[in-house]
């Protein structure tokens, strides 16, 4: 069945929200419907492979692009709900195959329909507000690959801008990188340690009752050091602030 949008999309809901954060999926769905687009979830879809690229494992990286290749192959669209799995299907995986013109270019044919989820409803759907309302204190951390690899400027800031009571407050130093940056916090453990604390100091000075970001990586490694050190923030997804069924 169609949408009232005409627009359909495949969900690639991520291996963190997946195994840890299900709720994001089910806000981004939620979301996504109550804007008119035919969601679908193919059931066969696996990690987009990054730990594996990042880490130098290319052969086994290029078998699970494949795999998101096929599985994705007859959606009109891609969204994901994360800058950095979006930046794996539609930056790198044509890098992937290299020298092998067939899937270079099946890989650069999903590329052009891979949004992360703030571009998509912006970008694709045209809309900078969703009708959502919400309340308190809230502030944004744009994710590494989301600005960097994306370059999905503002647009999630600006579907923030228009949830109706939301008193939304700038981040300082907003542009740096939380320490997480998937394995780059397990090799170098103090490193990362280090960045996530200038990062805590800044949303302290904040204010904030809410950490929002569209990469529940980020969130979690950011969550985790909020938590131990008691500031009582606490962080969601840009989905679950979207989200219409949201109590």
């Amino acid at each position: 069945m169609s949408s009232p949008s005409g627009v359909s999309a495949s969900l690639f809901v991520t291996c963190i929200v997946d195994q840890l954060y299900p709720e994001v999926g089910v806000s981004t769905v939620r979301l996504l419907r109550s804007l008119g687009v035919d969601v679908d979830f193919p059931r066969g879809q696996t990690c987009c492979g990054q730990p594996l690229f990042n880490s130098g494992f290319a052969g086994d990286a290029r078998k699970l692009a494949l795999r998101v290749m096929d599985q994705f192959a007859d959606s009109q669209y891609v969204v994901v709900p994360s800058g950095s799995c979006a930046a794996m299907l539609r930056v790198f995986y044509p890098d992937l195959f290299d020298g092998d013109p067939e899937r270079r270019r099946r890989a650069l044919e999903l590329a052009s329909r891979v949004y992360e989820l703030s571009e998509f409803v912006t970008g694709v759907l045209g809309l900078t507000s969703v009708g959502a309302a919400g309340s308190g204190r809230v502030t944004y951390h744009p994710s590494c690959h989301l600005s960097r690899e994306l370059g999905a400027g503002d647009a999630a800031e600006r579907l923030l801008a228009g949830v109706e009571g939301l008193n939304v407050v700038p981040l300082p130093g907003s542009e740096s990188c939380c320490g997480f940056g998937g394995t780059f916090s397990v090799k170098y453990p103090h490193i990362s340690e280090g960045m996530l604390e200038d990062k805590i100091g800044n949303i302290a000075s904040t204010a904030a009752d809410t950490l929002v970001a569209c990469d529940m990586s980020c969130l979690m490694h950011i969550g985790g050091g909020l938590s131990r050190q008691g500031h009582g923030v606490a962080v969601k997804h840009l989905a679950q602030i979207l989200d219409p069924g949201a109590s």
